[in-house]
């Protein structure tokens, strides 16, 4: 298991199995995150196996399938509607961990400045430069400058 921390609450893990479910538990989270459509993976690696693992032992589950065809607001809300609600830091997993960098860092905009998004992910081991032009448009969109919001 490859768990890799993005920010405090959040982590993002290539495919995991049941078995490391208490391992998952012991590490502190508090919700595990599927990303990874059922699809793609074979029965005994799909959202309800986990699920009912991740329940047996005290962890929140929930799915949030991503695609990059079907990559939409919907699913970046998603994702951060799971991360706000969870009572503790969130392990998202997909294939490689990279879709689940990916929605984080655009459920980011608003919250933090584009280089921070980046820089985060990148310290992860998750290049995503190329996301900038996407972060941007999005804080163009909301009517943001980089910074992040004051509070």
């Amino acid at each position: 298991m490859d768990i890799r921390r993005i920010s405090p609450d959040y982590a993002v893990s290539p495919q995991i199995e049941p078995e490391d479910i208490p391992a998952i538990a012991e590490a502190g989270f508090a919700t595990v995150l599927c990303n990874r459509p059922d699809e793609e993976v074979p029965a005994e690696l799909q959202a309800e196996t986990l699920r009912i693992a991740a329940e047996a032992a005290g962890l929140r589950f929930a799915t949030n399938p991503v695609t990059h065809q079907g990559l939409n607001r919907e699913i970046i809300d998603r994702q951060m509607q799971v991360l706000d609600s969870s009572d503790g830091p969130v392990l998202a997993y997909c294939a490689s961990g990279t879709r689940s960098s990916i929605v984080w860092s655009l459920g980011q905009v608003g919250r933090q400045g584009t280089d921070e998004i980046i820089a985060a992910t990148a310290k992860a081991g998750y290049d995503l430069e190329r996301l900038r032009p996407q972060l941007e448009a999005l804080r163009e969109d909301e009517g943001e400058d980089d910074a992040a919001p004051e509070e």
